[in-house]
């Protein structure tokens, strides 16, 4: 049982961090206006675990894609 735990655990803590590595990624990889706009979500997108869904449904849509 403790080992199911453990594996599930793995599980959840690996998809959140893959899913803020990816969050990471698109943040730097689009323009907010300013350094200070960019900074503020990749300090969001750092909290363990929700950071990457705070970023996903507030500041996706913020920045602007780099041409």
């Amino acid at each position: 049982m403790e080992k199911q735990l453990l594996i599930w655990i793995l599980v959840i803590v690996g998809i959140c961090l893959v899913l803020t590595i990816l969050a990471l990624v698109d943040i730097l990889t689009k323009d907010f206006g300013s350094a200070k706009a960019k900074f503020f979500w990749h300090f969001v997108a750092l909290i363990p675990l929700v950071g990457w869904l705070i970023y996903l449904f507030i500041g996706f849509r913020k920045g602007s894609r780099r041409v």
